[in-house]
């Protein structure tokens, strides 16, 4: 039964209403009402649970043929660098263009690119710079891949429902970084990195052909309706213009940015190198992986759950310092299991904020530059990665948990900074 339809009269049972028809009648599961959202979601899921593999199996993989922290750090720095480069205009594309034609062409392209890396690792003859190269196209399909599918969704659902939408959307994320990273390193440990390859592989296939099935109807899949006056150009600087001059915008941003910088690569490369040096192995990677999205599903539902702050920069401000401390702390853990603990904790850290900034940005932005105004906010996450990741890779090579140390230091202090900002308390 359609869920927008009248439901016909039932006779109570025992008196109360029926549980299944009270759980379908919650607005987070109302957007499952739709069928071309089902058709996205499913597919948004199988792909995210993917890659949650290829995360754990690039940097494994790395570290077999290399033995390197610093040669994880410069291969995820290959992907990082075209991902920020790329990032704003594939938003000022995606404003333009069909959102639902580049995210079929970005999953066919990164569906050929995975698996072609499995089959290299298979064949026995795979070397770095085939990583670097395919790495390097990745990150590519990811500029457009993202803003692409954030445009896409209010397309299809309705207004009053994106909230419920946007929640589907990222706590089955979170709960496929809960179990999705366990699940590869068992895979790793008892197979290789090569099955764990081609299940991502298979996964945009998944999303590819779901995507095919969307109807798009209603909103229709065309021009992003974003009013512009000029090129692509224009399109980037009036964002970037808007983002600078609102004070409170920029502040967020530069807290964004600061805060990745210090986390991306000591999390990507230290995780690894610790499992790897420390922990015993893939297994252990994959658990501390699995607790941070555990952590971030726990954190995302703790901020849906309780009143928005009136302060909520002062609050940002301090759970960043909270984040800090524990980044610090995971690179002096003796073992796995207090190493997961301090991993979850940030991740319930992260997940927090995010729901409760993200929130905010939207809540406050105009309509017509909201876009590209979230591409700035993927831009201050990813462009300063490919930096991150190579000065992890370096402080690694030195000493693993000198690496959380400064890190954890760096987030410390951003924190202390947006407590002392007007912008930041000003939201």
């Amino acid at each position: 039964m359609h869920l927008d339809s009248p439901a016909p009269p039932q006779a109570p049972v025992a008196g109360r209403p029926g549980v299944v028809g009270r759980l379908r009648r919650l607005p987070l599961w109302q957007p499952l009402a739709h069928r071309d959202f089902r058709l996205i979601w499913t597919g948004e899921a199988i792909s995210v649970l993917g890659d949650q593999f290829y995360l754990v199996a690039l940097p494994w993989l790395v570290l077999q043929l290399t033995a390197s922290p610093l040669a994880v750090g410069t291969t995820l720095m290959t992907a990082a660098i075209p991902r920020a480069a790329l990032m704003l205009l594939g938003g000022a594309v995606t404003d333009r263009a069909a959102p639902r034609s580049i995210l079929l062409l970005s999953n066919a392209a990164r569906a050929v690119l995975v698996g072609a890396l499995g089959w290299l690792v298979w064949l026995g003859v795979a070397h770095t710079w085939h990583l670097y190269a395919l790495v390097f196209l990745f990150g590519v399909a990811d500029a457009f891949s993202f803003p692409a599918f954030t445009a896409f969704v209010p397309r299809i659902v309705d207004r009053d429902r994106l909230a419920a939408a946007n929640g589907l959307l990222q706590g089955t994320a979170h709960l496929t970084m809960l179990v999705g990273p366990a699940l590869a390193g068992i895979l790793i440990a008892v197979a290789s990195t090569v099955p764990a390859f081609e299940i991502d592989a298979g996964s945009f296939v998944a999303a590819f052909a779901l995507l095919v099935l969307v109807r798009a109807t209603g909103r229709g899949d065309g021009a992003g309706g974003v009013p512009t006056r000029g090129g692509l150009l224009r399109d980037i600087a009036e964002g970037l213009n808007y983002g600078w001059r609102d004070p409170a915008t920029r502040a967020f941003l530069l807290m964004i940015a600061a805060v990745n910088l210090s986390f991306a690569g000591p999390f990507a490369v230290g995780l690894a190198t610790l499992a790897a040096r420390r922990f015993g192995g893939a297994v252990a990677y994959g658990t501390m992986m699995s607790a941070v999205g555990g952590g971030a599903l726990a954190g995302s539902i703790l901020s849906g759950s309780i009143r928005t702050a009136a302060r909520q920069g002062l609050q940002l401000a301090v759970v960043t310092m909270l984040f800090g401390a524990g980044m610090a702390v995971v690179g002096l853990a003796p073992g796995l299991a207090v190493a997961s603990v301090l991993t979850g904790l940030l991740g319930v850290c992260a997940g927090f904020t995010n729901v409760r900034m993200v929130a905010w940005l939207q809540g406050r932005t105009p309509p017509m530059v909201l876009g590209r105004v979230m591409s700035l906010v993927m831009f201050a996450s990813l462009g300063l990665q490919p930096i991150s990741y190579a000065l992890a890779g370096l402080l690694a090579g030195v000493h693993v948990t000198l690496l959380f140390l400064v890190a954890g230091g760096l987030i410390v202090i951003t924190g202390v900074w947006g407590a002392a900002s007007r912008a930041v308390r000003t939201i």
